[in-house]
């Protein structure tokens, strides 16, 4: 198996199931409402901003994948939209499912010699190392959502 279908397993397993940490953001944010994904717990990120900052970095990457300029902004990332009801709640969980599903695609169909080239700019090292910090950045804040939903609910 190549590296850029094992790197894009990674990605679809972080997203829908089938990594050994047992945990994705889709079985995850399920049953998470739009009362809880804004809920404020102690100076936490809310559940919602965390995962518009998950998919924040997704986005980026499929668009760099696309070959368009990056541009994103660390200080933009956690900047979501107004979740007004739960229709539009649900709808964005939908849109972050779709976008992980995107990138795995996109990743699948790399080179292994396309992911040790540099990522945009050398300064941010090659495609390798910015898709498997994707996946090690989405597991790190998928903790988080996972335990802010417990405190939420106890």
């Amino acid at each position: 198996m190549s590296l850029s279908k094992t790197l894009s397993d990674h990605i679809h397993h972080v997203h829908f199931g089938g990594n050994w940490t047992v945990s994705n953001l889709e079985a995850v944010l399920s049953d998470v409402t739009v009362d809880e994904a804004l809920k404020q717990v102690n100076d936490l990120n809310t559940i919602a901003t965390l995962t518009y900052h998950i998919n924040y970095f997704v986005v980026a990457q499929i668009s760099v994948l696309k070959g368009n300029d990056l541009k994103a902004k660390d200080s933009e990332s956690f900047d979501h939209p107004d979740f007004p009801n739960e229709e539009s709640w649900r709808s964005f969980v939908s849109k972050c499912l779709e976008d992980g599903k995107r990138l795995s695609q996109l990743v699948s169909t790399l080179s292994d010699d396309q992911l040790l080239d540099s990522f945009v700019d050398p300064k941010y090292g090659t495609y390798y190392r910015n898709l498997a910090g994707m996946v090690e950045h989405t597991h790190y804040h998928l903790g988080q959502i996972s335990l802010i939903k417990k405190l939420i609910r106890q």
